[in-house]
């Protein structure tokens, strides 16, 4: 029987480690977005199989963010969030990137409002002209 302790020095695949760091729900959803292309190790795109080392940056998008992570520690158990986030550091740039992301979303949805509701008759014939030229 393997204890904790020891699960957690020993090697882990990405793809469960991410799941373990509370980066996606089920380790299905984590080896399908190491799969796609949407996980990045070291600047390379990587297979599932790829065992996580510490001091390594993973670079993964969440949504509509993009995270960059050094890893700290190694585990394949999943714990608590506040155990999970001392698995991996985000770094400075990455905050930053994310933050003015995040007020670019947050002012494009202030300056373009959605319409009150569905456009009349004349306003539908007036749309059909400009889309036909």
């Amino acid at each position: 029987m393997v204890t904790q302790a020891h699960q957690s020095e020993e090697a882990v695949r990405i793809d469960k480690w991410l799941w373990a760091a509370r980066f996606y729900k089920t380790r299905a959803l984590a080896k399908e977005m190491v799969n796609g292309g949407k996980v990045h190790y070291n600047g390379q795109r990587v297979k599932c199989s790829k065992t996580a080392e510490i001091g390594a940056r993973i670079k993964l998008r969440q949504g509509y963010d993009e995270k960059e992570i050094v890893i700290k520690k190694i585990s394949g158990i999943r714990q608590s969030a506040t155990v999970a986030q001392t698995l991996y550091e985000e770094t400075a740039d990455s905050i930053k990137k994310r933050e003015t992301n995040a007020e670019a979303r947050r002012l494009n949805i202030l300056n373009n409002p959605a319409p009150d509701g569905k456009p009349d008759k004349k306003q539908r014939r007036q749309l059909l002209r400009i889309k036909e030229y």
